[in-house]
């Protein structure tokens, strides 16, 4: 329940932003999975990206839980997000939205742009 009320506050929040809503949770087929996959229109660029959320930042900030194997496994989806759309020459990257809902219910939202890159086995 916090995850998907996390993903729908992350969406509002990039629309305000700029961004375009293309899927929410792709899950490729031969594993492989994003969160959110946008269009940020300001720089015309594809986002694969992470939504966390927590109540709290007692273990870490939200990010901090996107390790090496999370981003694997986002890799492997934005890669075959490229491939359904036949290996486009696009720029693209990959970012988290750190959600924080406190106690009072307003939650705090930070965009964090290329979190990350492509993992070195995984280029592009």
């Amino acid at each position: 329940m916090l995850g998907r009320r996390g993903e729908d506050l992350a969406a509002r929040f990039l629309r305000r932003e700029g961004f375009k809503i293309l899927y929410r949770n792709f899950r490729a087929r031969g594993g492989g999975e994003v969160d959110l996959v946008c269009r940020d229109r300001k720089l015309n660029t594809l986002v694969f990206l992470e939504v966390k959320t927590r109540t709290s930042t007692d273990f870490g900030r939200p990010a901090d839980a996107v390790k090496a194997d999370k981003r694997q496994l986002i890799s492997r989806g934005a890669l075959a997000w490229l491939r359904l759309l036949d290996n486009p020459d696009i720029l693209f990257r990959f970012d988290i939205v750190e959600v924080l809902v406190g106690q009072n219910g307003e939650p705090q939202i930070t965009l964090i742009r290329d979190a990350f890159q492509l993992p070195k086995p995984l280029v592009w």
